[in-house]
């Protein structure tokens, strides 16, 4: 059997564009996809903290150390700059494979620099 779970996320982005006539996808700071291990054209979901918009796109390069997050085409009308989103990879994985299997978890502040990283979220208190 295979199971899907949580690859990488870049916790609380800031869109800081989004272009409608931009062929399709999220441009994301080529730093930040390398720390998060997420590939230019691997499919990623954004959660959009400020209105509550879920939508699932690919991933592109923006230059290095820009702290660019870009929503593209049609899923520009779903995010604005300053939105903070979440932005998932999923991947797919054996019983055997998710025994020894950690995500990547990156955390961002609000000029998308990256604050701090992990692989487990903690356990959610009552």
């Amino acid at each position: 059997m295979q199971l899907t779970l949580l690859k990488a996320k870049l916790h609380q982005a800031r869109v800081t564009h989004s272009e409608l006539e931009y062929e399709g996808s999220c441009a994301i700071d080529s730093d930040l996809l390398d720390a998060a291990g997420i590939r230019e054209y691997e499919q990623i979901h954004i959660y959009n903290l400020a209105n509550g918009e879920r939508f699932v796109t690919y991933a592109i390069r923006a230059e290095a150390g820009s702290g660019v997050i870009s929503i593209n085409g049609a899923a520009a009308h779903k995010a604005s700059p300053t939105d903070r989103i979440i932005i998932a990879s999923y991947t797919q994985l054996s019983e055997q494979e998710v025994k020894s299997f950690k995500p990547t978890l990156v955390y961002l502040d609000e000029q998308n620099v990256i604050k701090r990283t992990g692989n487990a979220i903690p356990v959610q208190a009552a």
